[in-house]
């Protein structure tokens, strides 16, 4: 059963697997049409094991709607399902950078901190799907950041980019270890590394 939010709605944006039935309900169909759909290999999914039921990966039932033109609010919430970015940097010109890039894209939602502090207290607030995270920070540094992020359970599919142009290889290995995704060296090429962006949260 789906939790029911506080209009009475039932509220699909935390489930993660769905019954055809489920899936109907979301996109407004009949049950018949999305088993039609499964069993021709327009929705892709599984069988329980010793069963006839059919189950619907998210991620497989939002491509799905998407290619069919199908709304998908109510299965990804307001936003549009835009994926989060937390930049946090005290180089202004850094920060603009990647504000101008993601405004650019739909696709995404960002917001910027200066220090370690205003990022943790942004982190808790808005729930980044990706954090770019410079190594050097005013009060703390990146590392310290990665550290509360990573010990934080609400926040374990969250990715984490360092950069920095003053990092030295057991550095970067060791910021790896700590739970970081990836690490690019100042300067960057913005485009590459909006490519690696969007491998990392699939946006």
């Amino acid at each position: 059963m789906s939790a029911q939010g506080s209009n009475g709605q039932k509220n699909w944006v935390d489930k993660k697997v769905f019954t055809t039935g489920e899936a109907a309900e979301i996109c407004k169909v009949s049950q018949q049409t999305i088993i039609r759909c499964f069993d021709s290999g327009r929705l892709q999914g599984f069988r329980v094991p010793g069963s006839r039921f059919r189950r619907i990966p998210r991620d497989e039932l939002l491509r799905f709607m998407r290619d069919n033109e199908i709304p998908t609010e109510t299965l990804v919430g307001e936003g549009g399902g835009k994926k989060k970015v937390l930049v946090v940097d005290d180089d202004p010109q850094i920060v603009e950078l990647f504000v101008d890039a993601f405004g650019a894209d739909d696709r995404y939602e960002v917001r910027t901190a200066s220090t370690g502090y205003d990022a943790g207290m942004l982190t808790e607030s808005f729930h980044p799907d990706l954090i770019i995270l410079d190594y050097m920070l005013p009060d703390v540094n990146g590392n310290v950041v990665c550290d509360r992020v990573r010990k934080n359970d609400s926040l374990a599919n969250t990715r984490i980019i360092f950069v920095s142009g003053v990092v030295n290889p057991d550095e970067i290995e060791s910021l790896r270890a700590a739970g970081a995704d990836d690490f690019i060296k100042k300067p960057f090429n913005i485009e590459q590394l909006m490519g690696r962006i969007d491998e990392l949260v699939e946006a």
